[in-house]
């Protein structure tokens, strides 16, 4: 059923860029890059991420809440609590019945697993936290907002590695289709700043190594790009059926028109560098959402800043739309949240059809000559924008393309 649209009524924001919807997108348009020196990295080969600043769990959630949750559940309930606010929602009021919760992570709780494997090594079995396994696993973000708010309706984790949070809101509208909810609670989370999987990573290869100055790291589609800085946060959107929204006389941030879902088959780690599982992905994605390339205005890429993923999804865009589409990277300023970085990237895309501004690619000076679309470069582009597309690609080859469209 090409054509549905899921409307966007609610944002909840929290990443290396900001507390928030507001501060985030005032840092993402103005460009300014988030990573810095890490003081709980101190010793690795890569001792810099995008950490969100000046967060305080105790002081958001309260001391026992806080204590009770994972790094990774604490963003998804802060973010969760602001979209639910920001659509004027609330949860007393609704049927829980008609409401879902749909959360991608590429780790879940990470620290906690670190943690506890540590005191079991140290200390023994009888030390290990009763709480380890709620607090760790991947599913229980999404567990933990169906008891925050109510939700009684389809609650379900996803995990496809760097696409999880793109696949999630991408099968939050397949409910709203479907007619099994109302309203979605739809996002990612991802807090894996830690020594093993920042260890893990540089062991990889895959990231940036530029220790002498991390601000400019993070350098989508640069040729002098090495690598991604990893990062943490959270996004939570609230989808409604059109019907719902217009019958509670919701404002519409803009619509999820279409989603497009493909595997690479190809490497664990690398992209298939013909880029056909990521062609798929987008040409489904337009085909869902009835778009054809003239229409498409921007495209948030996921460009990592890693040599391989920015060259293989620039020629990708470039065979499927063409070169008239404004090309960016947000990654630039907010480094690479993993799991939860497609839904960052899906609530950005919303925030530029509502502004009408494209987000420059922070730190891109010097263009890698292979790539030939139209980046967005220095600062931010403004102009009216009805059509959005937001690209998401993860370790194994998965991938999830969201089309968005103006209220």
């Amino acid at each position: 059923m090409p054509g549905f649209a899921a409307a966007v009524t609610g944002l909840g924001l929290i990443t290396p860029a900001g507390i928030g919807v507001e501060a985030n997108w005032d840092r993402v348009v103005a460009g300014r890059p988030t990573a810095a020196t890490d003081p709980d990295l101190a010793g690795l080969p890569v001792d810099f991420a995008c950490r969100v600043p000046d967060f305080d769990a105790a002081a958001s959630l309260g001391e026992r809440t806080a204590w009770q949750l994972d790094r990774y559940q604490q963003f998804a309930l802060v973010a969760a609590r602001e979209a639910v606010r920001d659509a004027g929602l609330s949860p007393q009021d609704w049927d829980g019945t008609r409401v879902a919760v749909v959360l991608g992570s590429g780790a879940g709780g990470t620290s906690t697993m670190e943690s506890q494997q540590t005191r079991l090594l140290d200390r023994g079995a009888g030390k290990v936290s009763a709480l380890t396994l709620p607090m760790g696993l991947l599913n229980m973000a999404a567990g933990r907002l169906a008891i925050e708010f109510g939700v009684r309706g389809p609650n379900m984790a996803i995990c496809t590695a760097c696409a999880s949070g793109a696949s999630a809101i991408g099968v939050a509208r397949d409910l709203l289709r479907s007619g099994a909810a109302d309203i979605v609670l739809a996002g990612g989370a991802e807090a894996a700043v830690t020594p093993l999987f920042v260890a893990a990573f540089n062991r990889m290869r895959a990231l940036s190594r530029n220790k002498s100055d991390p601000g400019t790291a993070s350098r989508p589609f640069d040729k002098t790009r090495d690598g991604f800085v990893i990062a943490e946060g959270a996004a939570v959107l609230v989808l409604e059926s059109e019907r719902h929204a217009r019958a509670r006389g919701a404002r519409v941030r803009g619509n999820v028109v279409g989603y497009g879902a493909s595997a690479d088959g190809h490497h664990i780690t690398a992209p298939d560098a013909e880029g056909l599982g990521a062609e798929q992905a987008l040409r489904t994605a337009m085909d869902d959402a009835d778009l054809t390339a003239a229409e498409i205005q921007y495209v948030n890429a996921h460009g990592t800043s890693t040599p391989l993923n920015d060259v293989a999804e620039a020629a990708t865009i470039r065979r499927v739309i063409g070169g008239h589409a404004a090309v960016s990277s947000t990654k630039g300023v907010t480094g690479h949240a993993l799991g939860a970085a497609g839904a960052i990237e899906a609530a950005y895309s919303i925030l530029a059809l509502q502004h009408g501004s494209v987000p420059p690619t922070a730190n891109l000076e010097n263009p890698d000559p292979r790539i030939e679309v139209d980046l967005v470069t220095g600062s931010a582009r403004s102009g009216a924008l009805r059509t959005v597309l937001s690209n998401s690609f993860g370790f194994g080859g998965q991938n999830a393309v969201l089309a968005f469209a103006a209220a």
